[in-house]
């Protein structure tokens, strides 16, 4: 195995502890079956997503409310009230970012799913976003994870070797395409877990 100098850090479910169901537990006054009918049906995972791939949020609303006019206001919120599904960072996961940062033997960047209209809210409520060697964040070049041009577009822009390289992120399928283009990959589930692999990996540094 290849000696890492590179580690890449998805960022929401990684380093950000963002879930919507944060805000919708409220608007839906604790009625936990309805929330997750709304997810699993209206705001979903898979309608977010084409923002981070460059959909503005103006023409996902006015596609999803004439789907369902009976849910505009909660449609709405979802990106008005964003921030909210925001609860913080993923306290072990900072410690170790720092860390990595602070020994300067690594190199570190970012590769993240986010919409470009989200992205300047993120980086007011987490300032450490402004802190990576580079990154790129999938609104701004028009794909995303898991496909591989953007993967590609990230190696080019930074002169990443990916076989001497690590990704993390918590979302399996990402992981699954890194480990095909030759980067070593964990798949996130804890600081703690992820503390473990790194150290399997060889990379260390001092919290």
């Amino acid at each position: 195995m290849a000696t890492i100098d590179t580690i890449i850090f998805d960022l929401g479910g990684v380093l950000i502890d963002h879930k919507p169901e944060y805000l919708y537990k409220n608007l839906f006054k604790n009625d936990l079956e309805k929330m997750d009918w709304f997810l699993k049906n209206v705001c979903t995972a898979a309608w977010n997503i084409e923002q981070d791939a460059g959909r503005t949020i103006a023409v996902a609303n006015a596609l999803k409310i004439a789907e369902y006019p009976e849910y505009k206001k909660e449609i709405l919120a979802y990106y008005e009230q964003w921030e909210v599904m925001c609860k913080g960072p993923v306290a072990g996961t900072l410690e170790i970012f720092e860390a990595i940062k602070k020994d300067q033997k690594y190199k570190y960047y970012a590769l993240t799913n986010f919409s470009t209209e989200t992205w300047p809210t993120a980086t007011k409520l987490f300032p450490f976003l402004n802190s990576f060697q580079g990154m790129v964040v999938s609104g701004e070049v028009k794909m995303r994870k898991p496909f591989d041009e953007i993967y590609h577009h990230l190696f080019e822009k930074y002169n990443i070797n990916p076989k001497t390289a690590v990704f993390i992120d918590d979302s399996k399928p990402n992981i699954e395409t890194a480990l095909k283009l030759g980067l070593q990959g964990i798949h996130f589930q804890s600081p703690e877990q992820l503390a473990q692999d790194l150290k399997e990996l060889g990379v260390t540094y001092k919290l």
